[in-house]
């Protein structure tokens, strides 16, 4: 135990001093020059007087960063327009698409995966359409959804809807079917119903792999919505920094980018402490 507590943190110890040099190479890497040169008109009102001279780097530094951050933290959830609301928002936004979509492929794909599982005859017969499907890019969906849609809201969850169906179906039929012969042997001569072995026999042994077909759908789902709400507009994360590139505000895209990664991280831990929570060892 102490071991482990000492490792633990040592790994901390080893993340700070990695970020603390990032940081200094950033530092230095965005630092004023200082010798200004003259450019052309356009590019420096394009980009900044100070950052088109040589006198600013266009690039934010890590202080121009960190008070975006400390401005967004301080009033997350302002809210003074269509193209003005805070960054709370427009994250609470995105993680409601995500989890709609999210649940909605999760209530298809669990059972239905569990199905295929079940029956190597449906297997067979799925797998070519499964397996054209899969490959296609969410994104190639948008389209059709907006224009049968007609919501791009909606279309967006729609989206979300794709992307995750496919890991958690893949991973659930492999669970079910990898489940080992001699317990379902075992529950056949104890003469357990359908439904009981189901439950208590097949889910059981099958649930790390659907845990970590759900886990995959998370991390790919939070990866999309930032595309598609940049397609899509109004709200959202992806929007946001869309909108914030219109701008040309660099140190409020970069702010945006943490805040995915943090959300991102987040979810993915949720994920997989609920997957450790359903392992077992034999």
């Amino acid at each position: 135990m102490r071991g482990f507590k000492q490792s633990r943190w040592a790994s901390w110890a080893l993340s700070a001093l990695l970020l603390a040099v990032l940081i200094g190479v950033w530092a230095l890497a965005t630092r004023p020059e200082s010798k200004a040169v003259s450019v052309d008109a356009e590019y420096a009102a394009l980009v900044g007087n100070a950052a088109a001279s040589g006198s600013k780097t266009p690039l934010p530094t890590p202080w121009d960063v960190g008070a975006k951050l400390y401005e967004h933290l301080s009033d997350p959830f302002y809210d003074k327009g269509t193209n003005d609301k805070g960054i709370g928002i427009q994250l609470a936004y995105s993680i409601a698409r995500v989890l709609a979509g999210y649940s909605l492929a999760a209530l298809l794909a669990i059972p239905l995966g569990f199905v295929i599982g079940m029956s190597p005859l449906l297997y067979k017969a799925l797998d070519p359409f499964i397996q054209i499907l899969k490959p296609v890019s969410p994104l190639a969906w948008m389209p059709l959804a907006l224009y049968t849609i007609k919501d791009s809201s909606t279309s967006a969850i729609f989206v979300i809807f794709v992307c995750s169906i496919w890991p958690m179906l893949v991973n659930t039929a492999f669970g079910v079917a990898s489940v080992r012969r001699d317990w379902l042997n075992v529950a056949r001569t104890l003469e357990i119903g359908a439904l009981r072995t189901a439950f208590t026999v097949i889910l059981p042994a099958a649930a790390p792999t659907i845990m970590t077909g759900m886990r995959i759908s998370i991390g790919i789902a939070w990866l999309v919505i930032v595309a598609a709400e940049m397609l899509v507009g109004g709200t959202g994360i992806g929007y946001f920094v869309w909108n914030e590139w219109n701008n040309l505000s660099i140190a409020n895209i970069v702010s945006a980018i943490l805040f995915i990664g943090l959300i991102g991280m987040l979810l993915d831990n949720l994920l997989a402490r609920l997957a450790r929570a359903v392992a077992y060892r034999e």
